[in-house]
């Protein structure tokens, strides 16, 4: 590879922007960059350099769950019956996405933070195990279970290696297309937080036992390890969980129909 480094001395005062894949401002300066120099991809690491952000070659940032699909495309072709792990955050191309679906890959949506992702690629004994912060945990025999911002360059790398007709932007227009929000995040007291989850986990949960739909469409499935992650027929989802760390909870949306649904 050859290499062009951006702000890659140690400066504790950050005088740039926040060393975080999810910061806008670091991807933008990532992908001025990327097409400054004509580079093939962006690759940008958070401070303890567990997470990796992703640009592509026209200087659009992709976000970490859909790296994840496309990873996961590239690795189940290497290892037949991969399993893998991502959080609830994620898209639903996980469960939905045909390539996937075809090659009888298992995802389990599991506990949003990347001490519960890591562990769960453990415990089911999962090829790898994606977040959408941008954790990326690839057990064996691609790496040791842990969360590694360079080893994640690699598998993308790699990726990219393997596919040499394609360049990053075209695998990931390849992906079924998604209309999805950003992640909300509504004030809401700690004291409350939970208490509103449970409340609105219950009826979602009566909506289903019902029959009723959600939004014009049936409720087909929940997912309760962590907040309440509830599916239409349609293939549209919602979350709603409480913030691990702050007085907030948490929305996220996506759906396969359009950006109106």
């Amino acid at each position: 590879c050859e290499v062009v480094p951006l702000d890659v001395e140690a400066d504790a005062t950050f005088p740039r922007y926040n060393p975080n894949p999810e910061d806008m401002a670091m991807l933008h300066a990532i992908a001025d960059t990327v097409t400054a120099t004509g580079a093939d991809l962006g690759l940008g690491f958070d401070g303890d350099g567990d997470r990796c952000g992703v640009v592509d070659e026209q200087g659009h940032e992709i976000f970490a769950d859909k790296v994840g699909v496309m990873l996961a495309r590239d690795l189940s072709l290497q290892h037949p019956n991969a399993r893998f792990v991502v959080d609830v955050k994620s898209t639903g191309l996980f469960a939905s996405d045909p390539e996937l679906k075809a090659r009888g890959v298992e995802t389990d949506y599991w506990k949003t933070g990347h001490s519960y992702i890591k562990r769960r690629v453990r415990d089911l004994n999962a090829l790898a195990g994606f977040e959408k912060s941008g954790h990326f945990f690839f057990n064996a025999p691609v790496g040791r279970g842990y969360d590694d911002g360079l080893l994640t360059a690699i598998a993308v790398i790699e990726m990219l290696d393997r596919n040499p007709s394609q360049s990053l932007s075209q695998l990931y227009a390849a992906l079924p297309t998604t209309f999805g929000s950003p992640t909300m995040s509504p004030h809401c007291a700690d004291e409350e937080k939970y208490g509103v989850v449970e409340r609105v986990t219950a009826r979602f949960r009566e909506m289903h036992e019902r029959g009723e739909s959600l939004g014009g469409a049936a409720i087909t499935g929940l997912v309760t390890v962590n907040g309440v992650r509830v599916s239409a027929a349609d293939g549209t989802w919602g979350l709603v969980r409480a913030s691990s760390n702050k007085p907030e909870l948490v929305l996220v949306v996506e759906s396969p129909v359009s950006r109106a649904r």
